[in-house]
């Protein structure tokens, strides 16, 4: 049984570490991490600041793995293989990240990183079962992977939107995975928790007007972080999703709508105008809602409200499921529906070029 008291103690190890680590790397942080400084066309900010957020995630991660240790001295977490998979494969995503932020690396070289990410998960027995086909779920499992990675990395365009996503998308996981039995694995859950609190930490420097960027260290490691957990807790729910896949799809969907609905009309907006999905520009339905006349701050109060609501309804799907009341959960993708068809209207009605 899941203890209060060790929540607490997770929560604050998490906020802590995030805290002292980012307050010390802004301390020391006058030229380190900060790269593009003349760039306005990538980033939204027209202001140089340090991308070292995704340090204090990093270590959080780590930080919660070792009070469990010792809080749990006799259980191996590091003889548990899928463990070893989340913890080799994030250790890649922010090493590369980390990479990426200070050298600017080959596209080509971070999707190799990211397929390895991916890999890494699968043959240590993290895996979607949506068609109970090795092969093909293993395939979605590795696209998966990747499709998370590059999502928040895109959605990092403005402040405190990445991170207030990912939050309210690990507190379903994490909500999820209780309802579900899920606490006989405990550590997840204590993991989980200690991540969300260095997420708390990081938002105290990244809400608008932020002091420092989450960086590709951050976006690459919280995709793999989060592809990790949204396979144990959301694609795969015992008693359900492998009866009925489809209920998996649309609880994941609801979960990520945030992430989901700015990536899906980007791609679709890009391709239309014939531009790779993959280079950055200010088309992100962040950026066109303040083409609408929001401000920033009012922009990352709208995405966070919407995290909200994705996170209420997604436990609200568990909830139905585990009732076998599967006949009301294919409404829920009316939600996602809705959100993406307002975000991409407004990107149609206020668009860059009118705005220029």
């Amino acid at each position: 049984m899941i203890s209060y008291v060790n929540i607490l103690i997770f929560v604050f190890i998490g906020i802590s570490i995030s805290l002292i680590s980012n307050r010390l790397l802004l301390r020391f942080s006058q030229s380190l991490g900060i790269r593009n400084k003349n760039d306005v066309v990538i980033r939204w900010s027209n202001q140089s600041k340090p991308s070292l957020g995704g340090i204090g995630l990093f270590l959080g991660f780590l930080g919660g793995m070792i009070i469990y240790l010792i809080i749990e001295p006799e259980f191996n977490l590091f003889g548990n293989l899928e463990f070893l998979g989340l913890f080799f494969s994030s250790s890649l995503a922010f090493s590369m990240g980390l990479a990426d932020d200070a050298y600017d690396t080959k596209p080509l070289f971070k999707l190799f990183i990211q397929i390895s990410c991916g890999l890494f998960l699968l043959f240590t027995g993290t895996s979607i079962t949506l068609f109970n086909q090795e092969v093909i779920d293993g395939i979605i499992t590795v696209v998966w992977v990747i499709i998370l990675m590059n999502s928040l990395n895109m959605l990092d365009n403005m402040d405190g939107i990445t991170a207030t996503t990912v939050l309210f998308t690990l507190l379903s996981c994490l909500v999820v995975g209780m309802l579900t039995g899920n606490e006989s694995q405990i550590y997840w859950m204590y993991i989980l928790i200690a991540v969300i609190g260095a997420i708390l930490g990081f938002l105290k420097y990244n809400i608008n007007p932020s002091k420092m960027f989450m960086g590709d260290a951050g976006s690459q490691f919280i995709g793999l972080f989060v592809a990790f957990f949204t396979i144990k807790f959301l694609w795969n729910i015992d008693g359900v999703t492998e009866h009925h896949s489809w209920v998996s799809l649309i609880l994941t969907l609801t979960a990520l709508t945030p992430a989901a609905a700015d990536t899906l009309t980007v791609v679709i907006n890009r391709l239309l105008e014939g531009k790779s999905p993959m280079v950055g520009g200010k088309d992100h339905t962040t950026h066109h809602l303040v083409y609408a006349g929001f401000k920033d701050k009012q922009v990352w109060m709208i995405f966070s409200v919407i995290g909200f609501i994705s996170f209420i309804l997604s436990v609200l799907i568990v909830y139905l499921a585990l009732n076998n009341q599967l006949h009301y959960i294919a409404v829920f993708l009316l939600y996602f529906l809705l959100v993406f068809g307002l975000l991409y209207r407004n990107t149609i009605k206020y668009s860059y070029k009118k705005q220029h």
